[in-house]
């Protein structure tokens, strides 16, 4: 069936550290071979693609692009077939990619920036950060005059999209990187909670609607075999890994209900109820937050594990044989966490809090819409030929087909205006497919969202399930204390500040959110917390922040 998308502790240093780990996570040449970081993937799929293409492209410029994935254990075929080469082709040049991959990126992007030898340009956000841009600013082109005379394309998504060309314009008023928004989202953008319904039958209760309530269900779940194998000690209410920026997920799901919504860079900034900037970990419905994990751990519903244990740890538990040991899950859909023991999940309406309004992440200024996706080098020598190429990625049906797979492969042109993205028929999910055969969230890209209507999805995979599950909450996507922080520009010197104030910072918060969840004492130690806070520049770093937003709100009115 198909649906169509409408609308868009003593341990407290090791903890720290480990956490703070979790959330930092030549130039016009004809050469013909691809250059990988070591990895022979990459290199073997441009051996196929060339090998299997007949015609005589050497005589065109060529360009090399570098670009990273996600993991060596995905292909790039799709680099040079499909969409990708039919643009390719249209512009008449020839793209050499330099395919990077993420485990070893990290190395090699400071050999390649220290080199000075760079590629003609950089595709996707994940290549480099706003610090490597800020640090490396002289290597690179400023945009906004090519944009301009190049891009008509992108200048008409500007126009419908003002959100889109104020995410990429730095404080100067200039654009150095191309940007991307995502198609066919969701509005409810980050992760839902899913509850474990199995349990819930087997209890004989009924769905929490409000965090007292969710309570008294976890505590349940923790405490009186709710899995019915006569054991009333081996159930978990909620668990979590410490590598995967812990405290700052829980701000977004768990502890939701308190209005603790958080930007997803892990700088902990948020906006509060009138919509203004803060620092959550200094706010009081943060502490209040924290109260009530503080209280979940001393009602059994925490994993014992929850602050030491790996991703590994995590998932084992979640993904048990003979059924999921954890009562509450939160992540993308229930079947990217829990896998074949989806069927004992369902998706939880968002749950009041106790000041009376219901919280969901609709982080799209963050999650779907980001600057960095295009950087050209100053050494390009035709850079109008280039960003001429990236204007066709910001097409309806390129950005269609950069973001799930080419037409003829994964997706189906029926013909009549409308297309279907196709169930894999290697048996893998649509997630993977994707992946596999798109540069998914990477990349330029814009849809219009008059054309989401011309789009179908599988209703029981990937997006699909995703956008099934918005239907839930989005009714509560009503007013900016439910946004993220979005993404912001900072000069360079002040990111330079937050950089230096902000590494000492985090790791102080996180440390003590642990402490005060296993140990307490919050009530009697926050005076001397914020004390601290201050100490370590907190107020510098808040101002800097606050500067930044609000010249991202006047870049929305330009």
């Amino acid at each position: 069936m198909m649906m169509r998308k409408k609308t868009k502790m003593a341990w407290s240093v090791a903890l720290s550290a480990a956490m703070a780990a979790g959330l930092l996570a030549g130039c016009g040449s004809n050469g013909g071979t691809e250059s990988t970081s070591g990895s022979t993937a990459a290199s073997s799929a441009k051996t196929e693609s060339s090998a299997s293409d007949t015609t005589d492209t050497s005589d065109r410029p060529t360009y090399k692009i570098a670009t990273v994935r996600w993991t060596d254990t995905w292909p790039t075929d799709f680099l040079h077939e499909g969409v990708m080469k039919e643009i390719e082709d249209k512009m008449n040049i020839n793209i050499d990619w330099q395919v990077y991959y993420n485990s070893d990126w990290s190395e090699q992007k400071s050999l390649l920036l220290a080199s000075g030898d760079l590629p003609d340009a950089f595709l996707g956000s994940i290549c480099l950060t706003q610090a490597d841009m800020a640090q490396n600013k002289s290597a690179f082109l400023d945009l906004t005059d090519l944009i301009e005379k190049d891009m008509p394309n992108l200048k008409a998504a500007f126009e419908a999209d003002p959100e889109l060309k104020a995410v990429c314009t730095s404080r100067d008023g200039r654009i150095y990187s191309l940007p991307k928004k995502l198609p066919l989202r969701p509005k409810v953008c980050g992760d839902v909670m899913c509850i474990n319904q199995e349990w819930l039958d087997n209890l004989g209760l009924e769905t929490p609607k409000t965090y007292k309530e969710l309570e008294e269900v976890l505590v349940k779940f923790a405490t009186e075999d709710a899995d019915g194998d006569g054991d009333p000690t081996n159930e978990i209410g909620i668990t979590n890994a410490a590598s995967s920026g812990l405290l700052s997920g829980d701000l977004r799901h768990i502890l939701s209900p308190f209005g603790t919504m958080v930007s997803r860079d892990g700088n902990y900034m948020g906006l509060n109820g009138e919509g203004k900037p803060v620092f959550m970990p200094m706010e009081e419905n943060y502490k209040e937050a924290v109260k009530w994990m503080r209280q979940l751990w001393e009602e059994g519903v925490v994993d014992p594990e929850y602050f030491t244990q790996d991703g590994s740890m995590q998932t084992a538990k979640q993904q048990a044989d003979g059924g999921s040991q954890v009562g509450l899950i939160f992540g993308w859909t229930a079947d990217a966490q829990v896998g074949p023991n989806v069927n004992q999940f369902k998706t939880l309406e968002a749950v009041e809090g106790y000041d009376g309004n219901h919280y969901v992440e609709a982080a799209t200024n963050y999650l779907d819409i980001s600057d960095r996706e295009l950087m050209i080098s100053k050494d390009c020598k035709d850079p109008d030929t280039l960003l001429k190429w990236a204007d066709e990625f910001y097409t309806d049906l390129a950005s269609l087909q950069t973001f799930y797979g080419s037409v003829g492969s994964q997706i189906t042109d029926n013909g009549d205006g409308t297309y279907n993205v196709d169930v894999p028929s290697d048996g893998s999910s649509l997630d993977t497919s994707a992946w596999s055969n798109s540069l998914r969230d990477f990349g330029p890209k814009y849809m219009n969202e008059d054309f989401y209507d011309k789009v179908s999805l599988p209703e029981d995979q990937g997006d699909g399930v995703k956008l099934a599950d918005d239907a839930i909450n989005e009714k509560y996507v009503d007013t900016e204390k439910n946004c993220g922080f979005p993404m912001v520009q900072y000069t360079d010197e002040d990111l330079s500040r937050i950089t230096a104030i902000g590494t000492d910072i985090y790791k102080y918060v996180e440390a003590q959110y642990a402490h005060w969840v296993v140990d307490g004492g919050i009530n009697d130690e926050w005076d001397s917390y914020i004390d601290q806070l201050k100490a370590m520049g907190i107020d510098e770093f808040l101002q800097i922040q606050t500067d930044a937003y609000n010249a991202y709100k006047e870049n929305l009115t330009k």
